[in-house]
């Protein structure tokens, strides 16, 4: 990398959100980190369950990094990641996660992995992947929990570094934004409830509290999983308006309004 990449770089870090593919590198080079192994491997754990249950023809994932895939054990035959940028050897098509590709009502699961945290408008992403999920298909939305001691240690942590950089949106205001778009929530669950440490050899005992936080149905874990379903919109018929008829007034002949009086 020359000293102007370098700069470039810098100020990207620095200024927002970086470009998908500068991000797309720096989400994947995290999950291969310990604790980014542990994370994944504690969000699948969350997620496999879900994922066999759901059926379709296309399911689509649309995350930060091509690369990590939550779908791949899922029954739907169509598995569709974008890229964020073109790669030497990639496979995947390249697309704007905020701009798919897509036809609309096209697509029978959406799995969202973080791409909330990590993009730079995330109301508009989320419109987006609604726009292409067909009427009574499912959802699946992974993201950060701010209500957390994930989301505690982000006060403290440099916000270049990931995952310290993300939104960290909270259920409430994700709630909201799932009712605007006609989207109901089925369940809501938790992981991550191990502290986010970077020790490999801490990290090894992660399992045994995620497994103590999923008995006790703790609402503080670091990460939530979101499962809604796009509703369908009632068609309600439209009737024309007929105007209402006059009754027609009866006429009577003369000839029988006559009275005949008999002397």
């Amino acid at each position: 990398m020359n000293l102007f990449s370098k700069h470039e770089t810098r100020r990207q870090l620095l200024k927002g959100m970086p470009q998908p593919d500068l991000l797309a590198n720096m989400v994947g080079q995290w999950f291969q980190t310990p604790q980014g192994q542990a994370v994944l491997a504690a969000e699948r754990a969350i997620a496999s369950p879900i994922l066999s249950r759901l059926f379709g023809y296309h399911i689509l994932q649309v995350g930060c990094n091509e690369e990590i895939s939550l779908i791949d054990d899922s029954p739907v035959g169509h598995k569709i990641i974008f890229s964020a940028s073109w790669r030497p050897g990639g496979k995947n098509a390249v697309a704007d996660n905020e701009e798919l590709p897509l036809a609309t009502d096209s697509i029978d699961v959406v799995v969202i992995h973080h791409a909330l945290d990590f993009t730079h408008d995330s109301h508009r992403l989320l419109r987006e992947v609604t726009r292409v999920l067909r009427p009574g298909g499912q959802m699946v939305i992974v993201g950060f929990n701010p209500y957390s001691h994930w989301g505690f240690w982000k006060l403290f942590k440099r916000k270049s570094h990931i995952p310290w950089r993300g939104r960290f949106i909270s259920r409430g205001r994700l709630t909201d934004w799932l009712q605007l778009l006609n989207l109901q929530i089925e369940t809501v669950e938790y992981g991550l409830h191990f502290a986010p440490l970077r020790f490999k050899r801490l990290l090894n005992h992660y399992q045994t509290l995620e497994n103590l936080g999923r008995r006790m149905n703790s609402r503080l874990g670091g990460a939530y999983l979101f499962v809604c379903v796009k509703q369908v919109m009632p068609i309600t018929p439209i009737l024309p308006r007929w105007r209402p008829l006059r009754a027609a007034a009866s006429v009577i002949p003369a000839a029988e309004n006559v009275r005949v009086r008999i002397h």
